[in-house]
């Protein structure tokens, strides 16, 4: 057996830019995240540059002089690879690339390397390679701008221009091969998802900034093992799995990949399909790291982020995870500052049962009281009973020979099942109380 290759640790330089009326510290903040995604793609960090100017240098982003100066520090700290927090043009990107003598990626390109690294279904794979040529397509100028190059004369005309031209039709083509298998795996979505609305279930979506815990609450609220760490993006393709309610109900909880802030464009598009599954929730569970003092931006930026895929206007409830690291004061205060929060703790479990009754409660708001009918001589029907129990509140259950009479609180969306009559589905008389 061969021996496993030895992970390539790089040595990064981070640069930020603190530009018009922005404030440095959230510049400082923004690049420590930086830092987070930049050990998320392996490697150590050994230099962090924060320059400000009223806006970014056109050519060089940070300014001539400034990138002679970063130059010579990044030699000195023998840097592989030079990552800035901004998305590059490219030709900024190319002009640092000469400049700096070292590999440079920007913000938008390291996301989405992390994502090519954590991606492991076919769908996730297709996803981020298909955000990861919309990004290249352009920038294919800037990386052959020699080879593009063509003189007017007799000998001047070098194979680079077609070559650059072939490229660009590769990538478009599988582009369009990419987006179709993309749109095949979409109509498979909605297709599950018709198929969860049949089954009744009501569907409650998590969602939260990276790394605020929502895979960890996935886990304790389903009783599942899937996979859970303090690195960033560990969860790209979501998950759906069965919960039941403490009043016998049950509900079907989503986990899906973290938002953060600045998410790449070319990712929320490529991800649509993925991040569907929350706009077309019956519930969303925002769930925020109460122990980071960057969760209000943090909030912003899923807001952000759920208004771009239309699940703004889905129900949501405010859950604050990792109450665990508050102190009893920072608990008092956060409960203070918004009422109707949940505090819970996913590892401890704190506070979980709470979150469940509100769930559900939530969700009972939708309900209409109903008096239902049954005849339990009839197979069908005395199948449907146990529908009924599963799916409603039952209040009152009464049985005279094999007839049932019950009063019960029904999801307004399954109401149409009540006095339904067709050939698949028996009839289940239905008068509202």
């Amino acid at each position: 057996m061969s021996a496993r290759r030895p992970v390539l640790i790089e040595r990064a330089a981070l640069v930020g830019l603190v530009t018009g009326g922005a404030r440095r510290i959230d510049a400082e903040h923004s690049l420590e995240e930086l830092g987070g995604l930049a050990e998320a793609a392996n490697a150590r960090v050994v230099l962090r540059v924060l320059q400000e100017r009223p806006k970014p240098d056109s050519a060089t982003f940070l300014g001539s002089g400034k990138v002679e100066v970063l130059a010579a520090a990044a030699a000195e700290a023998e840097a592989d690879v030079v990552i800035f927090d901004n998305e590059l043009s490219p030709a900024q990107l190319r002009e640092l690339t000469k400049r700096l003598d070292r590999r440079v990626v920007d913000r938008t390109q390291l996301i989405l390397d992390i994502f090519a690294r954590r991606a492991r279904t076919r769908e996730g794979k297709l996803q981020v390679e298909l955000a990861q040529l919309k990004y290249l397509l352009p920038r294919l100028v800037g990386a052959t701008a020699g080879l593009s190059q063509q003189g007017g004369g007799i000998g001047t005309r070098g194979p680079g221009e077609t070559k650059l031209e072939a490229d660009r039709r590769r990538i478009r083509v599988r582009m369009k091969v990419l987006a179709d298998d993309i749109d095949v795996v979409r109509r498979r979505r909605t297709q599950l998802r018709e198929r969860r609305h049949k089954m009744d279930a009501p569907t409650v979506a998590l969602v939260g900034y990276t790394n605020a815990g929502k895979t960890t609450l996935f886990n304790r609220l389903t009783k599942s093992e899937a996979e859970a760490s303090d690195a960033l993006f560990v969860t790209l393709d979501p998950l759906v799995r069965r919960v039941a309610l403490p009043d016998r109900r049950e509900l079907l909880v989503s986990d899906t990949v973290g938002f953060i802030d600045r998410l790449p464009h070319t990712l929320v598009a490529a991800f649509r399909a993925t991040l569907e599954e929350t706009a077309d929730a019956d519930l969303v569970l925002h769930v925020i790291d109460a122990a980071n003092p960057e969760r209000e931006r943090h909030m912003a930026a899923v807001t952000r982020v759920l208004e771009e895929v239309g699940a703004h206007l889905v129900p949501r409830i405010e859950v604050y995870n990792k109450v665990d690291q508050l102190s009893s004061d920072e608990r008092r205060r956060l409960q203070e500052a918004d009422p109707s929060a949940l505090l819970i703790s996913a590892v401890t479990g704190q506070g979980c049962g709470d979150l469940l009754e509100s769930v559900a409660s939530r969700l009972a708001l939708d309900q209409q009281r109903v008096t239902l009918d049954l005849d339990l001589s009839d197979p069908a029907q005395a199948e449907r009973l146990a529908w009924v129990y599963r799916h409603a509140t039952v209040h009152s259950h009464a049985t005279m020979g094999d007839h049932a009479t019950l009063e019960v609180d029904l999801p307004r969306r399954l109401l149409p099942k009540v006095g339904m009559a067709t050939p698949a589905a028996p009839k289940l008389r239905g008068r509202l109380a």
